[in-house]
């Protein structure tokens, strides 16, 4: 019996890891990537093609090396902890050749329909349609992994901000962000207080006159160092820690949590304090430093921007040259159109993979998803489960508790 085709969309982390599980289990892969080269998110460019996120020159990870490996392939012992883009691509290679992986890479194609062939209810099978240097070419599929992640289009909500279109300075989004120089000696506001938002500030902070940091709900800031030195997802991120979160009151929790970050430095000293799980943590050594310092001021939400500045929710009014928007990203895929429906920049899927209405379970999403630690390790075990259900070595749920299970988890996160 012929091996399964299997199609992967992206050659970053996910799609990585997913070229390696269809070899394992025996499936045929190929993979589509429409640039010229794999690590996705991880590749700096000055010039990044459209449609994928782009990270500036100085990026260093938020996790931990041992918390981010691939299970089969232990990062160097020689490289540092957090590493640098640059050594984050290195890795790739490294597991690329290791595993034989690129030759089953197309690269510069990009995928331009996928679509249920017309017995797909009995075989599980797509159409996919791919376009390399103008030419389009149609091949059919067993199965199809997405692992194209959600940093793909900026989201840059310019509507929310009145007066911006008589704004006479500067604006961009955190992704044309590539270093600091640009704005040397000037002022100013990095609206969004994610991981990008931080970075870019405290970046900024050394050469820029004055960063003001705008945020509208806080957040609490995490730190790569934890106690006695040792990485904080090594310390924290443990089975027996899980336990303990599983067992004790939320209210205790939390309450543990908010003594913990406050050790550090009071949040509402700082102006940094959300409600507890209220928005996903950030990771930064240096923000407390620098506005201890006064080279970085937490400021609130921007009311409306005049020709020449920022006036704020609190009635303060300051002077600003240029506007950084870490808003963050959207996420589309308009070759899946009729079998997904992206609203509100979420997707109904069970486990965040598996669309729960096919009539066969041949198309799963790898790495969808924003969790606490890395993505890799789940990127991995996601394609490891997918690859089972494209050989029918498990089976999925019924659409209805599939439905109900999704349903459930978004009610849960919510309240959260």
């Amino acid at each position: 019996m012929a091996a399964r085709r299997v199609a992967i969309i992206g050659a970053g982390a996910s799609g990585l890891c997913a070229l390696k599980c269809c070899l394992d289990e025996g499936l045929e892969p190929t993979c589509f990537e429409r640039s010229k080269d794999i690590g996705g998110l991880w590749r700096f460019e000055e010039h990044p093609e459209d449609g994928r996120a782009s990270i500036y020159r100085s990026v260093i990870i938020n996790t931990s090396k041992e918390m981010m490996c691939f299970s089969d392939f232990p990062i160097p012992e020689d490289f540092p902890n957090y590493m640098h883009n640059s050594k984050i691509m290195e890795y790739f290679r490294m597991y690329a050749q290791h595993f034989d992986l690129l030759r089953h890479i197309r690269f510069r194609t990009s995928v331009c329909r996928v679509s249920k062939r017309p017995d797909f209810a009995s075989s599980g099978q797509w159409e996919v349609v791919t376009e390399s240097e103008g030419k389009q070419e149609a091949a059919v599929f067993d199965a199809v992994l997405v692992c194209s992640g959600h940093h793909t289009n900026a989201h840059l909500p310019l509507s929310s901000f009145p007066g911006l279109e008589k704004f006479e300075g500067c604006y961009l989004h955190s992704r044309d962000y590539k270093n600091p120089q640009p704005f040397s000696g000037k002022r100013v506001v990095v609206v969004g207080i994610g991981n990008s938002g931080i970075d870019i500030a405290v970046e900024l902070s050394h050469t820029a006159k004055q960063v003001f940091l705008s945020t509208r709900r806080g957040s609490w800031v995490l730190y790569r160092v934890a106690d006695n030195g040792y990485p904080f997802d090594f310390s924290y991120l443990s089975r027996f820690l899980q336990l303990v979160q599983n067992l004790v009151p939320t209210s205790i929790l939390n309450f543990f949590m908010e003594w913990k970050l406050n050790a550090r430095f009071d949040h509402t000293l700082y102006g940094l304090k959300p409600k507890i799980l209220d928005t996903h943590p950030t990771v930064n050594d240096d923000l407390p430093n620098r506005i201890i310092s006064g080279r970085v001021r937490v400021k609130p939400n921007i009311q409306e921007f005049t020709e020449t500045s920022a006036i704020f929710e609190d009635g303060t009014r300051e002077d600003v040259d240029a506007i950084v928007f870490a808003t963050g990203y959207s996420f589309s895929f308009p070759f899946l159109e009729g079998c997904v429906k992206v609203v509100e920049n979420q997707i109904p899927l069970y486990k965040f993979m598996f669309p729960p209405e096919l009539e066969k379970p041949t198309l799963a999403f790898i790495g969808l998803i924003q969790p606490w630690g890395a993505i890799m390790p789940i990127s991995e075990l996601q394609s490891r489960w997918a690859t089972h259900v494209f050989k029918g070595l498990q089976g999925l749920p019924p659409p209805a508790d599939m439905l109900a299970e999704i349903t459930q988890t978004k009610r849960r996160m919510a309240e959260r």
